[in-house]
């Protein structure tokens, strides 16, 4: 796949809510990663809520990798240190080459843009399962905004060329 045939269509995304609590009504952190990725062309193709559960989650993403043909799967909530956040185990289960970089900018501009040391629990991952990006970030909304337009959406179309080159 060339550059250009990633810089002329749409980017293909799933979005996953995980929350006990959120419902469609309620999901304001999904609604922000949605109204971004629409605003930047690209299309949202699945989007589910699931709970906090780990089987939960990798189950949606399993199946999500193996039939729905996406570029990338962006994951909000359940990221934080609780026994219940397992988001980040999760996501990471299923990835065989993590983007480390991703987590370490997430929490340096959390630092320096947001939330000051609180960063330091501020969890992200990101990396490439099955040749999709699969990005998990915290819920808040303003996590959510923060790591759309200050990582995601800057880099997307370049890490899915780099996938497929």
């Amino acid at each position: 796949m060339s550059m250009n045939e990633v810089q002329d269509r749409p980017l293909i995304f799933g979005v996953i809510t995980v929350s006990d609590t959120r419902t469609p009504e309620t999901d304001k952190g999904g609604d922000t990663v949605t109204r971004l990725l629409d605003e930047a062309g690209h299309m949202i193709k699945v989007r589910t809520i699931v709970k906090d559960d780990f089987d939960q989650i990798t189950d949606v993403m399993r199946r999500w990798l193996a039939v729905e043909h996406l570029d990338a799967i962006i994951t909000t909530g359940g990221t934080g240190i609780a026994k219940r956040d397992v988001t980040i185990e999760a996501t990471a289960s299923l990835l065989y080459k993590e983007i480390p970089g991703f987590g370490e900018l997430f929490r340096y501009l959390s630092f320096t843009e947001d939330i000051g040391t609180k960063a330091m629990a501020s969890r992200a991952i990101a990396g490439v399962a099955d040749d999709v990006l699969l990005f998990s970030l915290p819920g808040s909304v303003g996590a959510v905004t923060l790591g759309m337009t200050k990582l995601i959406l800057p880099e997307v179309r370049h890490l899915v060329y780099e996938i497929h080159k």
